[in-house]
């Protein structure tokens, strides 16, 4: 072998070694072209920069929409299933119309009894597993894994969220950028937490 073709396959495979990292550890943003840290790693547009009352307040009114389930998937120790959640899963079940997250084994209500009729019925097959941001691969099930030891997702900001979205969905999630907390809609009306 010539030396400059050892130089040619010594850089593809350095090239090769820099993509595969970067996917790994992949960043992704979402209706603007570019990051705002290395702290998300999922990020939305229309983001304030300080919270301070100079900043130009965002006009997005788009949010994130959890997923809307009939039942909401049940954990048992002894027969733990394909569906099993994970802490940190939030879904709008719409049987009793409530936000839910799951954490140790149980799953809280975040919001008090909603309203779930404009929650549109799906009636297609799952397929694949899901949309894994952030590692190769995670054991954790859903349509959308977020895995990462030191990024964070990054919410949609919206201002006052119960004014400017005109027609909210049951299960849409955003952060409020004036009373600066996270707000979710139930299919009638608001929760902030903070």
């Amino acid at each position: 072998m010539t030396n400059m073709y050892m130089k040619l396959m010594m850089k593809k495979y350095i090239l090769l070694f820099l993509v595969a990292g970067n996917l790994v550890s992949a960043q992704v943003s979402i209706g603007k072209k570019s990051l705002s840290g290395s702290s998300s790693i999922l990020e939305f547009s229309g983001m304030t920069q300080t919270f301070a009352p100079e900043d130009t307040e965002t006009a997005n009114v788009k949010g994130i929409m959890l997923p809307a389930v009939v039942v909401t998937p049940v954990f048992t120790s002894v027969t733990p299933s394909t569906n099993h959640p994970q802490n940190g899963t939030f879904l709008f079940d719409k049987q009793i119309s409530t936000v839910r997250m799951f954490e140790n084994g149980n799953w809280i209500d975040m919001t008090d009894s909603g309203n779930s009729s404009a929650a549109i019925p799906v009636t297609g097959i799952e397929i694949g597993s899901g949309v894994i941001i952030g590692a190769s691969s995670s054991s954790a099930k859903g349509a959308l894994v977020l895995e990462a030891s030191n990024k964070a997702l990054i919410l949609p900001h919206i201002k006052n969220p119960h004014l400017t979205v005109k027609s909210p969905y049951p299960g849409m999630m955003c952060f409020d950028t004036v009373s600066r907390s996270v707000a979710v809609f139930d299919g009638n009306k608001w929760s902030y937490w903070k």
